[in-house]
């Protein structure tokens, strides 16, 4: 009987535990220095979401919503995977964008789910619809008084490609496309790409900041070692969570919110991500 008893309160525990490491939302704060970081720009606050992949907090989503109301940013970058092509479902994915237009602009460029549902073309009707601005291999200048920034996004790779070489081919030629009409050497760019595997070419094209996820954080995170798997990256991935800096870029990876081929997260709690520009 004691056995018994000690068995389902491990049980009881251990269901607990996942429980609160695949729900409680956590908020990660980071603030980047930058000296071509025009002056009225410092400070400027961005919410960074990725991977909901239909992951439910709270009815309407009310307990994400109200974490990210309460960082008031400036500007929301979401960097895809917002719906899961397993479970596609855009109608209730959607219900967190239309909280999130009311707080501030919002910018979004897709993922690989959105890609693999075949139905990426209303997916991202329904996200401008709502006033959402898709990057789509584009960018878009934002400007304080005189001085300006811009704001990158490209699509994801995906494209039914399944040799690397050919998708880092189409990376450095989608980043090429979408800022060719900036000024590269004088003006600050911001690039929303929901892969983080190819931060290398991200830091040959010349940009401050990127913004990813699609890592899941490693799914389940070995305390003092990091992520034990990505897709993209594979076992022991390099790009899972935090910041990176490579030459004069910064990437920044979330650890998205939700769960898709693997259904459970171990040491490695749903996250919003906070970033601070600041100049030198």
């Amino acid at each position: 009987m004691t056995r018994l008893l000690t068995s389902f309160v491990v049980f009881l525990l251990f269901g607990l535990f996942l429980f609160i490491n695949n729900h409680w939302i956590t908020v990660s704060k980071h603030e980047l220095y930058f000296d071509r970081l025009p002056n009225n720009f410092s400070g400027l606050k961005i919410v960074h979401l990725s991977d909901l992949h239909d992951a439910n907090f709270g009815k309407g989503q009310s307990r994400l919503i109200k974490k990210i109301k309460n960082e008031k940013p400036d500007f929301i970058f979401f960097t895809g995977d917002l719906i899961d092509s397993n479970r596609y479902d855009l109608n209730k994915s959607i219900q967190v964008i239309n909280e999130l237009v009311e707080m501030a602009p919002v910018y979004y460029v897709t993922g690989n789910h959105e890609i693999a549902t075949n139905e990426v073309d209303k997916i991202i009707k329904s996200l401008k619809s709502r006033g959402v601005t898709v990057l789509q291999n584009e960018s878009e200048v934002i400007q304080r008084g005189r001085q300006k920034i811009v704001i990158g996004g490209i699509e994801d790779p995906l494209m039914r490609i399944s040799e690397q070489k050919a998708k880092k081919k189409i990376v450095k030629s989608n980043i090429e496309r979408t800022f060719k009409n900036v000024n590269h050497q004088s003006i600050f760019k911001l690039l929303l790409s929901h892969r983080p595997e190819y931060f290398n070419i991200y830091a040959q094209q010349d940009v401050d900041a990127v913004f990813s996820g699609h890592a899941h954080g490693g799914q389940i995170r070995i305390p003092f070692v990091g992520g034990l798997l990505s897709p993209g990256q594979g076992w022991f991935p390099t790009y899972t969570s935090g910041v990176y800096t490579s030459r004069s870029t910064n990437m920044i990876v979330s650890r998205g919110l939700g769960n898709s081929v693997i259904p459970i997260r171990v040491f490695n709690l749903p996250e919003i991500v906070v970033i601070t520009l600041k100049s030198i």
